[in-house]
């Protein structure tokens, strides 16, 4: 797909298509070749398969969670008898928290 490898001779839409997808595959390796956008995106991903997959349980604000200042903790119980957890530093990026135990599914507000 890269521009500098097309074949003389191929027609504007297929050369169009080709740039196009080089331009989607050089934005994809931007974003997964640096640790900090491969974060996010592998939270945005787990965060949108979690609410497409699994059932939510409640909603419930952060500052209803037990935090635990050792730990840099925040939990919540689940019915189950797990937990609910999400630390300090990922409470910003995430919204969607599983379980440790069950399938249930929690969104902090």
């Amino acid at each position: 797909y890269h521009p500098d490898k097309q074949e003389a001779g191929v027609a504007a839409a297929q050369a169009e298509e080709r740039a196009r997808r080089f331009l989607e595959i050089h934005q994809a390796w931007k974003i997964l070749g640096n640790e900090e956008t491969k974060r996010e995106y592998d939270l945005q991903q787990r965060e949108d398969n979690l609410t497409k997959e699994w059932p939510l349980h409640e909603q419930i604000y952060l500052e209803d969670m037990s935090w635990n200042e050792d730990e840099q903790l925040y939990t919540l119980s689940c019915r189950c008898g797990g937990n609910y957890s999400v630390s300090k530093s990922e409470s910003k990026d995430v919204s969607v928290v599983c379980c440790d135990t069950c399938s249930l599914v929690i969104e902090i507000l």
